[in-house]
């Protein structure tokens, strides 16, 4: 019997606009935003921001910009970031977020692509922008965020907000949160461009469907350490806690996040699975390395868990303590999402006090389709449809699985000037995810894997190489891997994986057990673990050939690993 979904009560909202001016005019003096570095303007409260954002975009039109150009953002997490972004969703400008991280050539092919024809960035891409000035005819508005001052025909963002008129709400263009407002690349690569066309409308949809299944309050503080530019972190990390009152805090960078937390003291983390991994596994390493805690532990777990069951829901952060205080002491949620966390992960961080759930999306669906809730979930699943979005599977086999298909009001536009790739992912009203999976009796979504990564084994059974993937990952000695199918000498399609060596696990096996790490050790470990993963496995499943990589997989933003990318000759071994 399913369990009934208890959601929660939040405003209406037609479009970014809208949300903004309702949260400034509900939390005025509240802080909205903070840089934990130094960057021109630091904190905003909600109010501080609408006025930052008015200004900005009133000296933008005085820059002859008017509604629906394309406006391009590039730089690092900080607060204005956010008022360029907002600025452009006020003024009914396109918005052309770019990944920071992208290689030079395919940032210019994003700015050219998007017929953007104004850029704001940070300091960084200056050098950039003043090179390929002459390179980009359409690009004729360059803003720079950290400029104290105009210079050589580049505009400073602080300059333009200070000198800019603080117009009221009826002076503003008129809006259709239907049209296009935002156009997100997830490839920059050069006649690979692809652009999802999102409206105010799809990412408002998202907003309300989101924060009426997960509970947030103005009392809610973000740790923002994911990429601003990605729909992940845009909307659920940004636009989330300003719609629901809450604040967002820049962190410095990745190395300095344990010292933001103690200066946040964040109640909510948005990251990715391989943070979350990192962090249990040094959490158990210091357990372990201590002879009275790895005593201690398991049985005050199990404790714990009996008090939680008759009613003492706070007794886990009150024994471990000093674990929390790790975090800022106020961590009330760790939320996962853009790949598939380890569900003993999920446990173990559970077990230690802290509520861990996970949801999934795609950029197309801006971006989040469903979601686990804190007190209705499954670790091995990615959730239950947000409201108003409805899922089926497509062509199921005789296991329930086939593509996922979505319909709602978050689904994108389409790709921008590419209708012949929209009408392809397309069928009617309904958007093919290109993932597939299964939707379970209590109506939780699995996935299984990409439809285009999928292995025909030699017995002609479905073999998903991210159900694989997720088991190999979970030995100590396994840092990452990648299964894919290759022909053997019959000419049949095996299981093969790559992987590579977790350094930190060799290093104290060596030290542990008096032994020199070289090819032959790492070999025989991690043949040893495959044969483990084997007899987890079915016969079609398991791996039969794997190649040890010298060097880690190239990723995306979000930490995935890009496998059309990835080379077989990186191998110290083959077996």
């Amino acid at each position: 019997m399913k369990k009934e979904i208890k959601y929660v009560s939040v405003p209406l909202i037609t479009s970014v606009r809208d949300m903004l001016f309702k949260s400034a005019g509900e939390f005025s003096d509240k802080i909205a935003l903070e840089d934990l570095s130094e960057t021109p303007i630091r904190k905003v409260t909600f109010n501080q921001l609408l006025e930052n954002v008015l200004k900005f975009g009133s000296s933008l039109n005085k820059l002859n910009l008017p509604e629906r150009t394309h406006i391009a953002i590039i730089g690092e997490n900080r607060v204005q970031w956010g008022i360029a972004y907002l600025t452009g969703m006020v003024f009914d400008y396109v918005v052309v977020p770019i990944d920071r991280n992208l290689p030079e050539q395919d940032i210019i092919n994003i700015i050219h692509e998007s017929e953007a024809e104004a850029i704001i960035f940070t300091n960084t891409y200056d050098e950039l922008m003043r090179d390929k000035k002459n390179l980009l005819k359409r690009l004729k508005i360059f803003i720079n965020m950290d400029l104290p001052s105009e210079k050589d025909g580049f505009y400073s963002m602080t300059e333009l907000i200070y000198k800019g008129k603080l117009i009221d709400k009826a002076s503003l263009p008129a809006l259709n949160p239907d049209e296009l407002a935002e156009i997100n690349f997830t490839s920059g690569s050069l006649g690979r461009a692809k652009g999802v066309m999102l409206s105010q409308k799809n990412i408002a949809e998202n907003l309300m469907s989101m924060t009426s299944m997960i509970e947030i309050t103005e009392k809610d503080r973000f740790l923002s350490v994911l990429p601003i530019h990605h729909t992940y972190e845009c909307t659920c990390g940004f636009l989330c806690p300003l719609f629901r009152g809450a604040s967002a805090h820049y962190a410095r960078s990745l190395k300095t996040v344990v010292e933001d937390m103690q200066r946040v003291k964040p109640t909510i983390l948005l990251s990715v699975p391989l943070m979350y991994d990192k962090m249990f596994k040094k959490i158990y390493k210091t357990i372990n390395e201590d002879k009275i805690k790895s005593r201690v532990v398991p049985p005050l777990i199990k404790l714990t868990n009996l008090a939680g069951k008759i009613g003492w829901k706070s007794s886990k952060k009150l024994v471990f303590k000093e674990l929390h205080h790790q975090f800022g002491g106020s961590i009330r949620l760790f939320i996962a999402g853009a790949a598939a966390p380890d569900p003993k992960v999920a446990k173990g961080l559970r077990e230690f006090g802290f509520n861990f759930v996970q949801g999934y999306g795609l950029t197309e669906t801006s971006p989040i389709l469903t979601l686990n809730q804190i007190n209705n979930f499954k670790d091995m699943a990615a959730g239950i449809p947000l409201k108003n979005v409805h899922l089926k599977i497509n062509e199921p086999n005789s296991e329930g699985i086939g593509e996922i298909l979505a319909e709602g009001p978050n689904i994108m536009l389409g790709y921008y000037k590419n209708q012949q790739l929209t009408k392809e992912v397309f069928e009617g009203d309904w958007f093919k995810t290109g993932d597939l999976g299964y939707i379970d009796s209590d109506g939780f979504l699995h996935i299984v894997g990409r439809k285009k990564n999928v292995i025909i084994s030699r017995t002609g059974e479905n073999v998903y190489p991210e159900e694989i993937e997720d088991v190999l990952n979970r030995s100590p000695f396994i840092r990452e891997s990648l299964v894919y199918g290759e022909e053997d000498e019959k000419h049949d399609e095996i299981i093969a994986a790559q992987i590579v060596a977790d350094a930190d696990a060799f290093i104290e096996y060596a030290e542990q057990n008096n032994v020199e790490i070289n090819n032959n050790l790492i070999r025989e470990i991690i043949e040893g673990e495959l044969k483990n993963v084997n007899k987890q496995l079915p016969l079609h499943k398991q791996v039969r050939k794997f190649y040890i990589r010298t060097e880690e997989f190239e990723k995306t933003t979000t930490q995935k690993i890009k496998r059309y990318l990835v080379k077989k000759e990186k191998i110290i071994e083959k077996e």
